[in-house]
């Protein structure tokens, strides 16, 4: 007498009229060429989007520190240390400067990164006939 639970059922039905699951395919692939004009649009963009938050992460904590005051203590301790009457480090130190300081690291960043980014892809097409490149196993599960 069969069962209508699906565990007892299913072992009596035979092996080969069971549905088998497929295994998953997967394929090994070398990258052996890296474009370097790929490279250095997807280096600029990211090293871009790096800039940004960099000028931004300054303005943050320029803005925090001001309205805090601990710039004011800041200042007020140099000039205690000092001893010089009339030291502001607000007049030196305001936000268009800083905002243009973060600016000008920002610029350096975005053209460092690319061009080292783009030099990484004419390396590694150069030493990829040694290594053989890198093996990436690509799986549909």
């Amino acid at each position: 007498m069969a069962s209508s639970h699906p565990s007892q059922s299913s072992r009596l039905v035979p092996e080969k009229w069971r549905r088998k699951r497929p295994e998953p395919r997967r394929a090994r692939v070398y990258v052996t060429r890296l474009d370097p004009w790929s490279v250095a649009k997807a280096a600029f963009l990211l090293s871009l989007a790096i800039g940004i938050v960099i000028v931004v992460a300054f303005g943050f904590v320029f803005w925090t520190l001001d309205s805090t005051g601990a710039l004011d203590a800041v200042s007020r301790t140099i000039d205690d240390v000092l001893g010089t009457g009339g030291f502001d480090l607000l007049t030196s130190l305001e936000l268009s400067r800083v905002l243009g300081f973060a600016a000008v690291i920002a610029s350096v960043e975005i053209v460092l990164i690319s061009a080292l980014a783009t030099l990484f892809a004419f390396l590694y097409n150069v030493t990829v006939g040694l290594t053989g490149g890198i093996e990436v196993v690509l799986s549909d599960n």
